[in-house]
């Protein structure tokens, strides 16, 4: 019986996604900062562009972080991304309570607990209901009878 894989996640099938967040969030956030006026749509339109614009520059971040602290976890593609999509969410909130000067330290603090709290109790979740992939003891299907006891 072969062991499971410890091969280090491939940043592969994270480029085109992290390129599509950079470009489509940056690219928006500009827009909205330089053509539409600071109305309440224009402020949501910069809320969600600022979390696709986040996420997207942190998604390479938490990869490298993970590849580097923990090389072999099999539930590191769902964690990069929920981790990197966390930095975007917190982000937005923080500047929506920034335009209502409710922004303090405490809250700031608090906030950052409160979503590293949450993300490990998914992460010990995720670990306690992970299976090793099932692989069979059947021999190769192209062996004959008369190899076979």
């Amino acid at each position: 019986m072969k062991a499971p894989s410890t091969s280090p996640v491939s940043f592969r099938p994270f480029a085109l996604p992290v390129a599509s967040l950079l470009l489509l969030g940056w690219g928006g956030l500009i827009f909205v900062i330089l053509a539409i006026p600071p109305t309440v749509w224009g402020r949501w339109f910069f809320y969600a562009f600022w979390v696709l614009a986040l996420t997207g520059t942190a998604m390479p971040v938490t990869f490298i972080i993970h590849r580097s602290a923990i090389p072999a976890d099999p539930t590191l593609e769902n964690a990069i991304v929920r981790q990197a999509l966390g930095v975007g969410v917190y982000g937005a909130l923080l500047a929506w309570l920034q335009l209502s000067r409710l922004n303090s330290l405490w809250t700031v603090v608090g906030l950052a607990f409160g979503l590293m709290v949450i993300e490990a109790l998914i992460r010990l979740r995720e670990k306690s209901r992970w299976r090793p992939p099932y692989i069979s003891e059947a021999p190769p299907s192209n062996a004959s009878d008369e190899e076979l006891p």
